[in-house]
């Protein structure tokens, strides 16, 4: 195939030098502001925040290509403003070049909405406040198409971007992945959700009814890495904050949070804001990466989220057309002081993290204690001692030391190994994503249930679950923590409850599924409370009655099949069985042996008419189904195998209350397998899942300190008294 380039000079006189025309030039630079579908997003989204919005939604089809579309409540344009709104180098956000050094806005250039009228179909709708009627226009090429038309609206602003690039045809063709584009979009809106807590951000596909990123306002920052990246990600954070005020080297505050030695990803994510500027800064990546290759003896990739804030004199944001990169002052003393921090921090995590290696064994059989961990026991224990540290100051820095755990008071022993996932059993199930196929999060009803979980939040009590130690349980529903040198008890099936429903409704309507292989019969479940609990005096001889009563509410709760499914996760079959429920915390299945109460008490506690307290009965419902409640059978440990002990030979008329020594000695072989593998799980399970699940995520209320949920324990006396050991 033979190509010729036109040659303009194919004669001896010099071709004409002659001055593009407006529309060519700014259809040029057009993409050098606007190079992807990724820069349109980025360019609507900070205009969005620059007008102070407090709830942005981003909808997208084909990958931008096809539609954009920015919806805002901010505080609109003024109709006169509309002409000039996509002209180049029109803003309202300097009108003199020394306003740059003191710039607080994103946007300054006034060049994003001119270059996407170049390369699109722009359309906007806006409305300020105190207006009657909002007002509609198109632009094409900088300029409108017509006048603007009187519209209703609501509070803010919308623009709309169709057939993006739709001029340039090679340039949409090399670009065009509309996949791996949407990726990127919602990779976008998620980094600016994490950084403007005080904003509600939304991202979902063209005609798609559940939104891909959702967050609202007001949950706090970890929240938000839960809620985007995952609990994976937000449970292996730390973290990290410096300060320098020093004029001579730099002066800078920076805050965020890193990931720990436990992360292991193929790929490093970092989220960098720069005086609330989304950024990219290669110089501090690389360095972080080094830190982390030198420290973690693993190939992994760390997550960092790093916000800084810079006097307006030490920053230059007009460097790169698109604003991704900025040029800072004194960057390299600002990059040294970082590293070491994060260096720092990440010693003190991986020396932690060989600590927890070394006791492997001993979780996965807690009989079983290997040589290397007593000696690194025995040598911290030697250590301590020669710092001679009073009692009273000494504080609990590792869930894990044997040492401090009650179990080491009881000197109770038992053999066998624990049964991951011994209390699923009864549930075989599959996770798979919700099939919701509305965006239910939005309701008014779920954000006041929301706000009402944080304004009873008590701050105090929210330091302690943040920073406390777990040392171990007491009893069947009790467990000791530690913060700082004072001890508390904590009712662990109250907490549950009151995480699971918090958790439910931070994710409403997003929930995966667990599909239940065998599916439960509601009648039999209705049936089986109402016989085991006599909640209704007047049925209590009457079983034709319970079994109208058990028809009666399965047939209701059939008829709200499709909202118990669509919105809660609740999948209720055409034969009346429970054949779903949702995934509330990774990696944790309910109690089963509470079913039957879960299924009573949609029927009979759940107010059906008003939204709100419809919502809030079934989340109720949910978190106690989700909640910890103690095995069913007695506890074989301490006193709850002698006692065990002492009602078998009662039983047999062998007892002798002299013969406690006896059975003492004889106490481990006195109960089967199965109730020692339930309550160690169990246990495990509180330690190592729960726990972490509580410090994360759990917003204590105020009733916590006076309902008994949460006690200090004023002294270990008490506590020795209060245990009846050691």
């Amino acid at each position: 195939m033979n190509m010729e380039l036109g040659n303009h000079n194919s004669g001896e006189c010099p071709p004409k030098i002659h001055r593009l025309s407006h529309s060519v030039v700014k259809r040029i630079t057009a993409g050098d502001v606007i190079q992807h579908p990724l820069s349109a997003v980025k360019e609507l989204i900070e205009n969005s925040l620059d007008a102070h919005s407090t709830n942005i939604n981003v909808i997208i089809q084909d990958g931008g290509f096809k539609l954009i579309q920015v919806n805002d409540n901010g505080h609109g344009v003024r109709y006169e403003d509309l002409a000039i709104m996509c002209g180049r180098h029109t803003t309202s956000k300097l009108l003199k070049f020394e306003e740059l050094m003191r710039l607080k806005t994103m946007g300054f250039r006034g060049e994003a909405l001119s270059s996407i009228s170049h390369l699109g179909d722009v359309t906007v709708t806006t409305i300020t406040q105190g207006s009657v009627h909002g007002y509609r226009v198109s632009y094409k090429d900088g300029a409108m198409e017509h006048e603007p038309k009187p519209c209703a609206a609501v509070k803010g602003t919308q623009v709309t971007v169709e057939n993006l690039f739709c001029n340039m045809a090679a340039s949409k063709k090399a670009l065009q992945n509309s996949h791996g584009d949407y990726k990127k979009i919602v990779d976008l809106v998620s980094r600016f959700a994490l950084h403007h807590t005080n904003v509600s951000f939304s991202c979902r596909k063209h005609k798609a009814t559940r939104p891909d990123v959702h967050t609202n306002v007001r949950s706090s920052r970890l929240d938000v890495i839960r809620s985007v990246y995952g609990i994976v990600v937000a449970g292996s954070l730390m973290e990290i904050e410096v300060a320098d005020s020093n004029p001579s080297t730099s002066v800078f505050e920076m805050h965020g949070f890193m990931s720990n030695a436990t992360y292991a990803a193929k790929k490093t994510t970092m989220i960098l804001f720069i005086n609330d500027r989304l950024v990219e800064w290669s110089a501090l990546k690389r360095a972080i990466e080094v830190v982390y290759t030198k420290k973690l003896h693993k190939a992994s990739k760390p997550f960092v989220y790093i916000s800084i804030v810079l006097p307006p004199g030490q920053i230059d944001v007009n460097m790169h057309a698109t604003k991704k990169e900025v040029s800072i002052l004194n960057q390299g003393a600002m990059i040294e002081q970082i590293m070491s921090m994060v260096e720092s921090r990440l010693r003190s995590s991986n020396e932690a993290q060989s600590f927890d290696e070394q006791q492997t064994a001993r979780q996965s059989s807690p009989s079983q204690i290997n040589t290397s961990m007593k000696a690194n026991l025995n040598s911290k224990a030697m250590e301590s001692r020669s710092k001679k540290v009073p009692v009273h100051k000494l504080v609990r820095t590792d869930s894990l030391d044997l040492a401090g755990r009650l179990q080491a008071c009881g000197q109770t022993k038992f053999d066998g190994h624990t049964e991951k996932g011994a209390c699923s059993n009864a549930v075989r199930s599959s996770v798979s994503p919700s099939r919701n196929p509305k965006t239910a999060a939005d309701l008014t009803s779920v954000q006041a249930l929301l706000a009402v979980i944080n304004n009873d939040c008590d701050p105090a009590m929210m330091d302690i679950v943040r920073h406390c130690s777990y040392i171990g349980m007491t009893d069947n529903v009790f467990v000791v923590l530690q913060h700082h040198t004072h001890l508390y008890l904590a009712n662990i099936v109250n907490l549950s409850k009151e995480l699971m429903y918090q958790q439910f409704l931070s994710q409403f309507a997003h929930h995966k599924a667990i599909s239940i292989s065998d599916p439960l019969p509601l009648k039999d479940l209705i049936l089986l409370a109402l016989k085991e609990d006599d909640i209704d005096l007047e049925v209590k001889d009457d079983d034709n009655l319970k079994e109208k009563i058990a028809e009666m509410k399965s047939k209701l709760l059939k008829e709200k099949a499709q909202m118990l499914d669509e919105f809660f996760g609740i999948n209720i079959d055409e034969h009346g069985n429970i054949s779903g429920l949702p995934l509330i915390l990774d990696k944790h299945t309910p109690n089963m042996d509470h079913i039957h109460e879960f299924a009573l008490c949609l029927g009979n506690d759940v107010d059906w008419k008003d939204e709100k307290n419809c919502i809030q009965g079934i989340s109720v419902a949910l978190g106690n189904l989700y909640a910890m409640h103690p095995p069913m059978f007695p506890n074989p440990f301490g006193d709850g195998l002698f006692n065990y002990k002492k009602v078998n030979q009662l039983e047999r008329g062998t007892f002798d209350i002299t013969g406690v020594d006896a059975i003492n000695n004889k106490v481990e072989h006195g109960m089967p397998s199965q109730p020692k593998n339930e309550w160690t799980e169990y246990e495990w399970k509180i330690q190592h899942f729960v726990f972490p699940s509580f410090r994360d995520f759990l917003k204590p209320s105020v009733s916590m300190a006076t309902n008994g949920t949460f006690v200090k324990v004023t002294s270990l006396e008490r506590l020795n008294k209060l245990l009846g050991r050691c």
